[in-house]
């Protein structure tokens, strides 16, 4: 465990990895990771390796909100029976990957499939229908979807 001192200027620790360097975590790790940096967005691969994301610029933020909503009137007008998400929403992918969507869908049929255990945090689904607005850090999260029944 990594600890600073408690001096007001040691409250924000920086971190800087190669990018030869992969940190790997287990999923309950990543769960208590996310639940103790909610402010940060994290990503897990299905090796376990851990992604942090930056936050997004106002033009990525905006092309994100955009996104969303279309994907909710869409939802919303279709009268589609379902669960729509946002990029806040994580999902554990059959692989073991658990990755974020810029938006995302879920049927209720398979989202009513799922056990309350599957839909507690990170639900273990593979959402119907994703968005990823091209991001650099997000370029294989559509490599992580299609390979998730692999």
């Amino acid at each position: 465990m990594l600890q600073t001192p408690t001096t007001p200027e040691s409250q924000t620790l920086l971190l800087e990895l190669p990018t030869s360097i992969a940190l790997s975590v287990t999923p309950e790790q990543f769960t208590a990771l996310a639940a103790a940096n909610r402010d940060l967005r994290l990503e897990r691969t299905s090796q376990g390796e851990l992604i942090v994301n930056p936050p997004a610029g106002w033009e990525t933020g905006e092309q994100n909100w955009k996104i969303a909503g279309e994907l909710y009137l869409w939802w919303r007008n279709t009268g589609e029976i379902g669960k729509v998400f946002d990029s806040s929403t994580g999902f554990t992918l059959p692989n073991g990957a658990i990755r974020s969507p810029d938006a995302s869908w879920v049927s209720q049929n398979r989202w009513e499939a799922l056990t309350p255990e599957d839909k507690i945090t990170f639900p273990k689904i593979c959402p119907d229908f994703v968005v990823v607005y091209n991001q650099q850090s997000r370029q294989d999260l559509s490599n992580q979807l299609q390979n998730a029944f692999t």
